[in-house]
């Protein structure tokens, strides 16, 4: 058995090749931020569409299931976007759904609104009452993403029989 001797020194590792590890992987991380936040941007625009569809189909759930209209209402006060849920207490009259709380779109994000009046309406059969072909439909855009020539459109659009399509899009140059 060859027997390996040790010298003082040789033990651990060196401060040049502990730089030499750190420096790799800052080039590496270097090159691998941007991916990292337009997965992050990706992420925040499809969770804000998602949570616009969702709040949709709980409309016309609670509509449905309690026998009466409801509907969502998109508004802008001279600020980001926000949508409520509301229910008619009395004719014409609507209030917040109770138990459900007003959202925000992110205001990095680009969003039109192409519905009647802002409103979705939802009878109890779960069936859109407002509906126009020409506007049906709530788009979020991201200039984040748009920039990096990334999908950067999420649009969810209501058709007339109640059924509600989330689709993601590219913007057009």
């Amino acid at each position: 058995m060859i027997e390996k001797k040790r010298f003082k020194g040789q033990e651990g590792v060196t401060l040049l090749e502990t730089l030499v590890v750190l420096a790799l992987l800052g080039m590496v991380l270097a090159w691998s931020f941007p991916s990292i936040l337009n997965t992050l941007e990706t992420r925040n625009l499809e969770n804000a569409a998602r949570e616009v569809l969702t709040t949709l189909q709980r409309a016309k759930y609670l509509a449905v299931e309690d026998k009466e209209p409801y509907r969502v209402r998109f508004f802008n006060d001279n600020g980001p976007w926000q949508y409520v849920i509301e229910t008619e207490n009395s004719p014409g009259n609507w209030i917040t759904t109770p138990g459900f709380v007003p959202k925000t779109i992110s205001a990095k994000f680009n969003v039109t609104v192409s519905l009647p009046s802002d409103i979705i309406t939802i009878s109890s059969m779960g069936l859109i009452t407002d509906f126009d072909t020409n506007q049906n439909s709530i788009t979020l855009q991201s200039p984040k993403l748009d920039n990096f020539n990334q999908p950067d459109l999420r649009i969810v659009s209501v058709f007339a029989g109640g059924s509600i399509r989330y689709e993601e899009s590219q913007s057009e140059e």
